[in-house]
C-alpha cells in the first residue's frame, strides 16, 4: 500500500465538497437513504475512514452518538470546524483504533476497504470492526466496483470521453480489471489514490473471512448512473422518483450490482 500517496490525496482535501456535486450528490442521496434503513436515533456509531465527516455529521443530528475516525489530521479539523452538532472525532488508522471492546452498535467502514490494498490489512481492519462492534452489532461497509473506471470511460455521464483512446487510461484499466489493483497515472493526478477494487461477491468473501454475517448486499448508484443528464433530472421531483424507483427496483439484483460503482454490504457481528 502507497501510504503516503493516500494519505496525502486525503491530507490535501479531496473529500471536501465531493458528495455535493456531479455523482457525489447521487452517492450521498443513496448512501443516507441506505444507512437511515438500519441505523436508528440513539444508537452509538463509529465512522471509520469518515473524511470530512460529511455522514458524521449528518448521522448525529439525527439523534445518534457518533465517533468518527479518519487517518487524515487536516480531514478530522475540518470535520470538527464545520459540525453543526457535537460529534467526537480524532485521528486514527482503521487498522489500529483507539476504542474499547463491544462500545459501538454500529460501525461505518465507507472508505478503508478500497485504500487498504494488501488482504492482510483489509482483514485486520474489519477484525477491529468486530472487536469493537457490541455482539449483533451492524457492520456497513462499502466497496468499489472492479469496473467503476471502465464503465465511467465508456459512459456518457455528463459528456463524451475519449479515455478508452488513451493507451495510459488503458494500461490503468488493465490493471484493475485483471487484479483489481489501481494505481493512479501521473498523468491523472485527480483520480482517486492507490485503491483495490473488489468485486461484490469477493467483497462479501473477506467479510465472512473476518467472521461476518452478511445481510444485504446493495447497490449505490446502481444502474442509474450513467444517464444521460443525470443531474439535472436529479433536480426534478418527477424524473427523481421514477430513477429511485428503478434503482430501488435492483439495487439488491446480484447480476447487476458490480455495474455500481460503489455497492454497500449490510454485515452483523
Amino acid at each position: 500500500m502507497n501510504n503516503k500517496e493516500i494519505y496525502d490525496f486525503y491530507e490535501n482535501g479531496a473529500e471536501i465538497g465531493r458528495l455535493e456535486r456531479r455523482l457525489g450528490v447521487i452517492e450521498a442521496a443513496r448512501t443516507k437513504e441506505l444507512l437511515a434503513r438500519y441505523i436508528k436515533p440513539g444508537m452509538t456509531v463509529f465512522d471509520v475512514g469518515g473524511g470530512v465527516g460529511y455522514y458524521s455529521d449528518w448521522l448525529a443530528s439525527l439523534g445518534c452518538t457518533v465517533s468518527l475516525y479518519e487517518l487524515a489530521p487536516s480531514a478530522v479539523r475540518y470535520a470538527i470546524d464545520h459540525q453543526t452538532v457535537p460529534y467526537h472525532a480524532e485521528p486514527a488508522d482503521a487498522r489500529f483504533l483507539p476504542a474499547e471492546e463491544d462500545s459501538c452498535d454500529a460501525l461505518l467502514l465507507m472508505g478503508p476497504l478500497y485504500h487498504l490494498t494488501d488482504k492482510q490489512d483489509r482483514l485486520k481492519a474489519l477484525s477491529e470492526a468486530r472487536r469493537i462492534l457490541r455482539h449483533g452489532g451492524l457492520l456497513i461497509a462499502t466497496g468499489i466496483s472492479k469496473f467503476s473506471s471502465a464503465t465511467w470511460a465508456l459512459s456518457t455521464y455528463r459528456t463524451a470521453n475519449d479515455f478508452i483512446d488513451d493507451e495510459t487510461y488503458m494500461d490503468m484499466l488493465r490493471s484493475e480489471l485483471t487484479t483489481g489493483e489501481h494505481h493512479r497515472p501521473d498523468k491523472y493526478p485527480r483520480f482517486i489514490a492507490e485503491a483495490y477494487f473488489h468485486t461484490p461477491e469477493s467483497f462479501a468473501d473477506e467479510l465472512k473471512e473476518a467472521g461476518f454475517a452478511i445481510g444485504d448486499m446493495l447497490a449505490i448508484e446502481g444502474i442509474i448512473w450513467p444517464t444521460p443528464d443525470l443531474n439535472a433530472k436529479w433536480e426534478d421531483t418527477s424524473s427523481r422518483e421514477h430513477l429511485l424507483e428503478l434503482l430501488r427496483l435492483t439495487e439488491s439484483e446480484p447480476s447487476v450490482l458490480g455495474y455500481s460503482p460503489h455497492f454497500m454490504a449490510v454485515a452483523s457481528k
